[in-house]
């Protein structure tokens, strides 16, 4: 069977890329629109058609790239955590020591993580804790690129002999990005009402890189 021209090849790929760049541009025109809706209600309290009239799109189109507002909620949420992970990775991008560069990671992702009273962050505080409960696997998918960055700090310090023998970097990732985290939107800035001392960056470092264990 003889294949198929060049010619026809290239047409058919600028086809296909054509149409990719389309579906992009409409589920990015969908997510800006639900973003904003979410700034303006304080809330995850809306529905599609919202999202369908703000974006000035369909709502078959929207159907044809999502299925349904808990899919678009998750979007936003992956895209917010993969911000954060890019976030961490400039940071560190500064430092040669592989402990500063972790150091670094730990105590950003503490003060990004951490809950303010003035700023209301629905996709953190309502909608990322009912995930959690319904869809774990959703949340594990949702993490991946922040524990990636973590992951490959790690690997960088055990390569440079600075931690522990036989520890392996993507459990360890996971244990820290879930203790800095969880401790960062529990425990937020001096309230009257709050906690008289609230946990700090450097507190949640020194734990993640030293246990309570005497050594």
């Amino acid at each position: 069977m003889s294949e198929e021209p060049a010619w026809k090849q290239r047409a058919v790929e600028r086809s296909t890329q054509a149409a990719k760049q389309r579906a992009e541009q409409r589920v990015e025109r969908f997510l800006d629109a639900a973003q904003v809706i979410i700034g303006e209600k304080g809330s995850t309290d809306f529905t599609v058609q919202e999202v369908v009239d703000r974006s000035r799109q369909s709502l078959r189109s929207f159907y044809l790239h999502f299925d349904g507002k808990h899919e678009l909620l998750l979007a936003l949420f992956e895209d917010a955590l993969a911000r954060t992970a890019g976030q961490i990775r400039a940071a560190v991008a500064g430092h040669d020591d592989p402990l500063d560069k972790l150091r670094t990671a730990v105590q950003l992702l503490f003060e990004l993580s951490r809950l303010s009273p003035s700023a209301r962050r629905p996709l953190f505080n309502d909608f990322a804790p009912q995930l959690l409960i319904t869809h774990p696997a959703e949340v594990k998918v949702a993490h991946a690129s922040l524990r990636q960055v973590l992951t490959d700090l790690l690997a960088e310090a055990a390569d440079a002999g600075m931690v522990q023998p036989g520890a392996r970097p993507r459990r360890m990732a996971a244990l820290i990005m879930q203790t800095v985290m969880f401790n960062a939107q529990s425990s937020g800035p001096a309230e009257p009402d709050g906690p008289a001392h609230p946990l700090t960056a450097e507190e949640i470092w020194t734990f993640c890189a030293h246990g309570f264990t005497r050594r």
